[in-house]
């Protein structure tokens, strides 16, 4: 590898990680503004996720430059390929935490509701799965990476309790029907929140270990 292209390989590095921390960030600061009943919060999250697009945009305008200028083969090439796969991940989850912070006006206007206690272990678990995730990107561990990819299904099975305890509150209490169908988006939203880190998680491994990463069984 020529000292030029090493250069700009470490410089897509750090871009990167800088987004993974600002959109981790984001994710974090929207549930707890969920949680917290904090409008003020939720609208920070909003506001800056203007500066999470221009980023993804930036990261992937690099390594089209360094893929047409220095044509890398073999791992350089993978860990590009790599890098656009997980910007374009990163880009995804800032919108999701911007929906869920989209949803908080709804929950604050309901002094009433209760936020179901899966809904708050789901967000725990997708915070969880998603900050493994970067771990396993800053460290190149694909081992850590695989385990991400085994924990979707708990999540996916969060999400199904929580539908059905939400459908059950709204047969009992149509008049919450609005936030409680809110509380049902933001669900949705950590559930792919999720299977964006798993997504990551793959991308790791392929990054190490050359190997496309799908279907996890387990070890």
């Amino acid at each position: 590898m020529s000292v030029h292209l090493q250069r700009e390989i470490d410089k897509l590095k750090r871009s990167l990680l800088a987004l993974c921390a600002m959109v981790e960030d984001q994710v974090n600061r929207s549930v707890k503004s969920l949680l917290d009943r904090n409008p003020g919060q939720a609208k920070e999250v909003e506001r800056q996720d203007r500066e999470i697009d221009q980023r993804e945009v930036e990261v992937e305008e690099d390594c089209l430059r360094v893929l047409a200028l220095y044509q890398p083969v073999a791992i350089d090439l993978r860990m590009i390929v790599a890098v656009l796969k997980i910007n374009s991940d990163l880009e995804r989850v800032g919108d999701l935490a911007v929906n869920i912070a989209h949803k908080v006006e709804a929950v604050v206007a309901d002094p009433d509701l209760e936020v179901p206690a899966a809904l708050s272990e789901m967000a725990a678990k997708t915070q969880a799965m998603l900050h493994d995730s970067i771990d396993a990107l800053v460290n190149l561990d694909a081992r850590l990476a695989a385990r991400v990819c085994g924990r979707d299904d708990e999540v996916d099975q969060l999400k199904k309790s929580i539908r059905l305890e939400v459908e059950g509150r709204i047969d009992a209490n149509p008049k919450q029907l609005r936030p409680l169908l809110r509380l049902l988006a933001v669900s949705r939203n950590l559930e792919r929140i999720a299977d964006s880190a798993t997504n990551i998680s793959e991308d790791v491994i392929y990054m190490v270990d050359g190997k496309i990463f799908r279907n996890w069984e387990g070890e």
